[in-house]
Order: C-alpha cells, then sequence, then structure tokens
C-alpha cells in the first residue's frame, strides 16, 4: 500500500485505514464481532495501520481492544481515538478511559472530537506528549462550515494532525484548508470519504468509465476513495466498514496508479454530470 509520512516525524502511514463509527458499535457475540475481526485482519495483512475511534462511538473502543488484543498484528496498528466532552477534569478522566478500552499502554493519537473545548484539551494533550501517554495530537470535525476553525487553529497551535470531511462532491477543503495543512506540516486524516454512503447510492447500477481501469480502478468504493488519495496533501483516509469485502476494495485504491490533476478533474466532472 502506498504510504505517506506524517510530516511532525516522517514516521510512515498507509493511505488507507479505518473508521470505526457504527460498524464497530456491536456486542459480543462471535456473528457481530467475526467480520470486524477479518476486517482488521485483511488490513494488517497488506500493512494496513490507522484504526480510529471515538468515545463517541458506543462500544467501540472496547470492540477494538477486544479484537486486537491476541492478534499478531497487534503492536503493527495505529490506534487513534478522540476526546469528546468538556472541562480538564473531565477530558481527563475520558483520554484515561480510552487507552483501557483500547487496550493500550501509549496512544498513538488523541484529538480533539469536533473541536469541543478545544482549547482545555490541547493543553492537556501537549502536557501528554511530553510524559508519553500520547504519541501525537490533533483536532478534528466533520463539517465543510468548520473548515476555517480548522484552519485558524493549525496556524496557531503546534499539532500533529487535523481531521476533517473530503469527497468528490464536497471539495470545500481544497479551497485552503489543504494547503494549510500541508504548508503547516500538519498531517490531514479523511473523514467523510464516500458521504455517509450517498456517494455509492448516485452509481448504484451505472457502469464505471471505461477511462477508470487507467488508474487501475476496479469499483466505485476505490473512485471516490482513489480520488482522495490523489491529493498529495492527504495523508489518510479512513473509510468506516464492518464488510471484509468492502475492507479488501478499500485496500485496493491505496495502492497502484493515481490520477494527476487532469484526471482527478475528469473523475469529479463525471460525478457531477450523473
Amino acid at each position: 500500500m502506498i504510504q505517506r509520512p506524517i510530516p511532525s516525524t516522517n514516521e510512515m502511514l498507509p493511505v488507507i485505514g479505518l473508521g470505526t463509527w457504527a460498524r464497530f458499535d456491536v456486542g459480543s457475540s462471535d456473528k457481530r464481532r467475526s467480520p470486524l475481526r477479518e476486517v482488521l485482519t485483511r488490513m494488517s495483512i497488506v500493512g494496513g495501520m490507522m484504526i480510529d475511534s471515538s468515545p463517541m462511538y458506543g462500544r467501540s473502543e472496547s470492540v477494538i481492544g477486544d479484537l486486537t488484543a491476541n492478534s499478531v498484528a497487534a503492536e503493527k496498528f495505529f490506534y487513534a481515538t478522540k476526546v469528546w466532552t468538556t472541562g480538564e477534569a473531565s477530558g481527563i478522566q475520558q483520554m484515561n478511559e480510552s487507552p483501557r478500552r483500547m487496550r493500550r499502554t501509549v496512544m498513538d493519537l488523541i484529538q480533539v472530537h469536533n473541536l469541543v473545548d478545544w482549547q482545555t484539551h490541547l493543553r492537556t494533550l501537549e502536557r501528554w506528549k511530553k510524559e508519553g501517554k500520547v504519541r501525537y495530537t490533533g483536532i478534528t470535525h466533520y463539517k465543510a462550515s468548520a473548515h476555517d476553525e480548522l484552519e485558524r487553529i493549525i496556524n496557531a497551535q503546534q499539532i500533529d494532525f487535523v481531521q476533517f470531511n473530503y469527497s468528490i462532491r464536497e471539495r470545500n477543503a481544497e479551497r485552503r484548508l489543504l494547503a494549510s495543512a500541508h504548508d503547516r506540516g500538519v498531517a490531514v486524516i479523511i473523514n467523510e470519504p464516500l458521504e455517509k454512503g450517498s456517494l455509492l447510492s448516485l452509481v448504484k447500477g451505472k457502469a464505471l468509465p471505461p477511462w477508470a481501469a487507467e488508474y487501475d480502478i476496479q469499483s466505485w468504493g476505490e473512485f471516490f476513495l482513489k480520488f482522495i488519495v490523489s491529493h498529495p496533501s492527504v495523508t489518510c483516509v479512513i473509510p468506516a466498514t464492518a464488510n471484509p469485502d468492502h475492507m479488501s476494495s478499500n485496500i485496493r485504491a491505496g495502492s497502484g496508479l493515481l490520477p494527476d490533476e487532469q484526471g482527478r478533474n475528469r473523475m469529479a466532472a463525471f460525478i457531477q454530470s450523473l
């Protein structure tokens, strides 16, 4: 899989990761967890690393911890979660609980979820980073209306990651945010790459354009993810899935040929024409 560097350290990350919202909020039955275990296995086989979660995602953190605890790839994954509360004490309590649930002694990345009380939590995270409790710090949001604020924060604060929404139809981040992250040396994680599935609904029953093969694209999921991965400022994209076959398709989007700027424009124009 293609890898990109985390600018603050040059540590390499594969461009396709895994989101866990809704999909990993399941009970303890093997029927519900077996596909999730296979998703993680398929990702690890090709060197996939990023697993992104949050206390907001119900039982997801605990499920990740349970499924990776006895995995031979447990130490190869990159474990990212978030803090989603107000107040210093509450934030510290939540950030202490997340590694317990995910069975980590050190978190790879903790992000301030949707910018909730971000000033308070970034102060804590900066202290934790110096103490070795967390390796990287970040901020997130999932709406384009927050892009300007995300940009202001990364221009003013020393953080490692910024996570936001970006897709072939929702391209507001191209205005300034992607360039600002690149210029500031901040790694970029993309959420909402398939617009909660609405992009797949748009193309349901439609054939890929013949020229998609020029970029080693075999499915619509790969089409949409390759558009994102091909942007040079993107470090990693985290489509959520509980389906092992979808995970395999997502992984393929992280390898092979990527479109150049002309190809990206052709892809976007094609989707706009539907």
